[in-house]
Order: C-alpha cells, then sequence, then structure tokens
C-alpha cells in the first residue's frame, strides 16, 4: 500500500513537472485566447433587447365563456401533459406565422435581410422573439433583439397591436361563437324569404288571387308562427349543444318547449276538428285556393323566422361587446440603454479557461510524443502513423 501511495505522489510530481516544462505554451495559448476573445467581442455588432408586459384578458370565474377559452387553451397541449392556460393561447398567437406575416411587412424585414424566400424571414424574425408567461403574476413578456434598440422597441410594441387586431376577427368567447352562428343561419333564412316573396309576387300577378278567407288567413299565420318558432327552437338547441349537455336544466327546458310547439302544429295541419276549436284546421280549409295558402304559409314562415333569429342575433352581438377580449398594456417598450449582448466580461472568461485546459492537455500530448521517440518501438510506430497521414517520416 505504502509502495502505491508512492507511485501516485510520483505521478502527481510528474504532472506538475509536465506542466512547469511547458508553462510558456500554457500561457501563451491561455492568454493568446483571451486576447482574441476579447478583440473579436470588440468587433462584434451590439444587439439590443427591448421588453414589453400585457396582461392577457381575464375571464371571469365560472362563465360559459371562460370555460370555452380554457377548452380552446387545453387543446393546444397535445402532448397531454399539463395544463395550459388562456396565457399560453396568446403566447402562441404571437409565434403565429399570421402575426410574422404582418411583422415582416410592416418592417420591410424582406427587403432589408435580402432573403431569398418568406420562410427564411419567419425563421428569422421569430428567432429574435421571446414571448413568455410569468407564472407568478401571470403577465406576458414580449422581448425583441434587434441592432437598433428603437427598431427594437418599436418590433416589440407592434406585437402587441398585431395581436389586439388578430384577436378582434376570432371567436374566443361564447358569446361571438353565438353571434357567428346566428349570423349564417340569417343568410339562408333572409335567401329563403328573398325567394318565397317573389314566388308569392309572381303566383298573385298570374292568378289575380290578392285575397283569401279571413279564417284561412288566420290558420296561414298560426301555422307559419308555429313553424318559426320551432325553427328557432331548433336552432337554439344547436347552439346550446355546443357548450352545454342534454341533462342542464337549460337544455331539457328549450327541448320541451320544442316538444309542445311541434304537437301543435301538428293539431293544426291534421284533418280532424275536436271540440270547439275556433281555429280550422288546414286540412278544412276548401280546396279553393289551396296553392296561394301554401306560398302564403311559407312566406310567413320565413318572414317569423328571420325575425327571430334577427333578436337572437342582436342579443348575441350585445353579449359579444360586454365580453370583448382586452389586451391591457402594463409595459410599454422603450428603447434599452444598455446592449444586451455580446456579453464580454463572459467571453473572454469562459475564453481564458476553454485555453488553459486545451494548453494542458496540449502539453501532455506532446510529452507523450517526446518520450515516445525515446523507445525505439514506439518511435517506430510513431512515423508508420506519419506515413499513413501523409506527413513523411521525421
Amino acid at each position: 500500500m505504502q509502495e502505491d501511495i508512492r507511485e501516485d505522489e510520483i505521478n502527481l510530481l510528474d504532472l506538475l513537472i509536465v506542466i512547469a516544462k511547458r508553462k510558456k505554451l500554457i500561457l501563451y495559448i491561455t492568454f493568446g485566447c483571451a486576447i482574441l476573445t476579447a478583440i473579436i467581442s470588440l468587433i462584434m455588432t451590439p444587439i439590443y433587447k427591448a421588453e414589453s408586459r400585457i396582461l392577457p384578458p381575464q375571464s371571469s370565474g365560472g362563465g360559459i365563456a371562460s370555460q370555452l377559452i380554457a377548452q380552446m387553451a387545453g387543446g393546444l397541449d397535445m402532448g397531454g401533459i399539463g395544463g395550459k392556460t388562456s396565457a399560453d393561447l396568446y403566447v402562441g398567437m404571437l409565434k403565429s406565422r399570421t402575426i410574422t406575416d404582418k411583422i415582416i411587412d410592416r418592417f420591410d424585414i424582406m427587403n432589408e435581410g435580402n432573403f431569398k424566400d418568406r420562410d427564411s424571414a419567419r425563421s428569422y424574425v421569430q428567432t429574435k422573439l421571446e414571448a413568455q408567461i410569468d407564472k407568478k403574476s401571470g403577465l406576458i413578456t414580449i422581448a425583441v433583439q434587434d441592432k437598433d434598440p428603437k427598431r427594437a422597441a418599436d418590433i416589440a410594441n407592434a406585437y402587441i397591436e398585431e395581436l389586439k387586431n388578430f384577436t378582434k376577427g376570432l371567436a374566443i368567447s361564447e358569446a361571438s361563437q353565438r353571434r357567428l352562428f346566428y349570423e349564417e343561419q340569417l343568410k339562408d333564412v333572409k335567401e329563403a324569404l328573398i325567394k318565397a316573396e317573389n314566388d308569392m309576387k309572381v303566383f298573385q300577378e298570374k292568378t289575380g288571387a290578392l285575397q283569401i278567407d279571413e279564417q284561412a288567413r288566420a290558420v296561414i299565420s298560426g301555422i307559419a308562427d308555429l313553424r318559426a318558432k320551432i325553427a328557432a327552437k331548433e336552432v337554439e338547441l344547436k347552439v346550446l349543444r355546443t357548450f352545454t349537455t342534454p341533462q342542464n336544466p337549460d337544455y331539457q327546458k328549450v327541448e320541451e318547449e320544442l316538444k309542445g310547439l311541434k304537437a301543435e302544429l301538428a293539431r293544426l295541419e291534421s284533418n280532424e276538428k275536436r271540440g270547439h276549436d275556433p281555429i280550422m284546421p288546414t286540412g278544412r280549409i276548401p280546396g279553393v285556393g289551396v296553392e296561394y295558402l301554401r306560398k302564403m304559409r311559407e312566406f310567413k314562415f320565413n318572414e317569423t323566422l328571420y325575425e327571430l333569429l334577427l333578436k337572437q342575433y342582436e342579443i348575441a352581438k350585445l353579449d359579444e361587446s360586454k365580453d370583448a377580449v382586452l389586451i391591457q398594456v402594463v409595459d410599454k417598450a422603450v428603447p434599452p440603454d444598455k446592449k444586451f449582448k455580446p456579453k464580454r466580461a463572459l467571453m473572454v472568461i469562459v475564453a481564458t479557461f476553454a485555453g488553459l485546459f486545451l494548453s494542458i492537455f496540449l502539453a501532455f500530448i506532446l510529452e507523450f510524443i517526446e518520450n515516445a521517440k525515446k523507445d525505439e518501438e514506439n518511435r517506430e510506430k510513431i512515423n508508420q502513423i506519419r506515413r499513413m497521414l501523409g506527413f513523411g517520416r521525421s
């Protein structure tokens, strides 16, 4: 054991001897790396980073809109690990291709950077953007790097403006989705109403049928109203299905109302007379003018349905204005006074240590080669390696 300890001590001393022997080489390489790195850091173009902070829209507790936003944000979690918040949704929007293209066009980055294609410009812009969420405060920090401090601040603020414009065209809230749904339904019903009006006009001009019996008119109006209410209730059920289940009390209430309306419509359209009902079923209307009644009923139906849907559409628009997406700017980006990089001191320190370890490693390699040349067998092997590498023989 004592011999092993002595051997270790001798080996350690040998290492120190090698370092002392090659001290000039180690010092030259170490200081050379430090000086070279310092020169390079002075030549490098300084980069500035401007930061802005925003507060993403805050939804109220357990409202339907907040649930939908949470569902949309959850859909971004492709891996299924961890929950996403609405802030994650807005960070994803900031990094989207649509907003990136807006920034490229707004600051003419394609021409300034001499990019050959738009994909290259997008990659460049996205590498300059940092969008992070503060887990404690919930604020989103938007940081942009650029060689011009004012330009960096302008781009950071432009991201906020483009995000606001982008969210205006998205149906994020429940009210926005209802408004879009009713908007599509209104287009179809309006076209059907115009067609019914034209059919009615053509029929009257062709046949001269301008008036009908008042009792038949009451039947037509009653049926048209019922059919319109049924259609409106069916639309309401479709809207409810987007954010609730059939077990919901509101859903069940609308479903029961729809069943009652359908039963009443079936009674009016039947051929039977029940008791002293003042409204005559359609089956008992005389055959004269039946075609006129059908067209009048179709017209009344579309007219009433259009009015009902228009009311629902206006209500959805009002709700949407109350539940509007509001992105609040906490800190607007200003031109930074200090550069973000290069960090010259850190670069020099890292280069110094890297040069030190490299020079020590090189010193041991040279010492090994020098000792190997003293041995005939090892010298021959070294010469063979040199010949194989094309360096010739020493």
